[in-house]
């Protein structure tokens, strides 16, 4: 792989925002409070209804506004296109960096000039108190601080690439994603694919505002991530055994799908609920290092209810990847075999 140039701070922070007035306010405070000042900070306003543009001018970003709603990855692929540092740091509107966070990212890519891309995570102390913020927060955070360094994904809640090889890979793909999906993920298979490095560093993090409620967070979880997701994996990515792909998470998966098929016979057949039970105890020891991380931080209450929403994650993961599985590889090959040869 050709040596690239050091980065010597040259960073161009990138932030698309829609709607994010009371939020890109402290996103770009702490931006200004950092070690290091970037070269430019560009803010794609994505056709809000709100203030976020007139407040990320008054904090002194540069402002390009869509012509359309383009989704978060047509916002990024746009400011690209006008960015001038040899690293673009692409930073969410509800992400709140910490002082050291991109001196941390310029001296990452300045050890290392075939480093690619690198990506951290959320801090484990998020904003919003409710259980599903603290529990969708401290989950990713444990998830990106016990993952492989050398990553097989990318993450663009915070994230850096170095602008060539962004340009090269043709940036996040706008077309397939016009909604928040997993435009970075599938950025990170294309650069892995095409052999370039990704650091996932769990010594860069930052705090996030986003308040989860029930309805927003299945709607994300399930149609913008887990479905897609899946879809990557049986179409291109295939199996990893990182970050949320690990063998202890499909292993839960499965025993989940055990469990939830012994309850109806369990009810002509009482005995069955033993192993309904053991299905249980052995998910629990599979996700006894998460489920210790979050005793430790919330308490044996909170851990209880995590288990449970740990247990219904397993479902909708395995029942996402199950539909992908028979719709995209299953018939698919199906259909590839039962076409003549020439």
């Amino acid at each position: 792989m050709e040596t690239t140039a050091p980065v010597n701070a040259s960073l161009s922070v990138i932030i698309p925002v829609y709607n994010g007035a009371g939020m890109i306010e402290r996103c770009l405070e702490a931006l200004k409070g950092s070690e290091i000042r970037p070269l430019e900070i560009i803010v794609v306003d994505d056709c809000s209804t709100d203030d976020s543009a007139a407040i990320a001018r008054e904090r002194g970003a540069k402002v390009l506004t869509t012509p359309r709603n383009m989704g978060p990855a047509g916002a990024r692929n746009l400011a690209a296109e006008h960015a001038n540092g040899e690293v673009l740091v692409f930073v969410d509107a509800d992400v709140v960096v910490e002082k050291d966070t991109l001196r941390k990212i310029t001296a990452r890519f300045d050890e290392d000039t075939n480093l690619a891309a690198l990506f951290g995570s959320y801090d484990d102390s998020p904003e919003e108190k409710n259980f599903l913020s603290q529990f969708k927060n401290l989950q990713h955070h444990f998830v990106h601080q016990t993952s492989n360094p050398e990553a097989s994904t990318f993450w663009a809640g915070l994230g850096a690439v170095r602008r060539g090889i962004y340009r090269e890979a043709g940036g996040f793909d706008c077309r397939k994603f016009e909604v928040p999906s997993i435009e970075d993920i599938e950025l990170g298979v294309r650069l892995r694919t095409a052999g370039f490095r990704i650091l996932l560093d769990p010594g860069i993090t930052a705090k996030h505002l986003k308040r989860w409620k029930f309805m927003n967070l299945v709607k994300t979880e399930v149609f913008c991530r887990a479905i897609p997701w899946s879809k990557l994996i049986v179409t291109k990515q295939g199996l990893i055994n990182d970050m949320n792909l690990k063998t202890n998470d499909r292993l839960s998966a499965g025993l989940v799908a055990l469990s939830l098929l012994l309850i109806p016979f369990s009810i002509l057949q009482p005995l069955l609920l033993v192993p309904f039970a053991v299905c249980l105890m052995a998910i629990a020891f599979l996700n006894r290092g998460i489920l210790g991380f979050f005793l430790k931080k919330r308490g044996l209450l909170f851990a209880v209810g995590a288990f449970a929403w740990q247990y219904f994650y397993f479902f909708y993961s395995g029942a996402a990847f199950g539909y992908c599985w028979v719709r995209y590889g299953l018939v698919r090959g199906t259909a590839a075999r039962s076409v003549p040869a020439e």
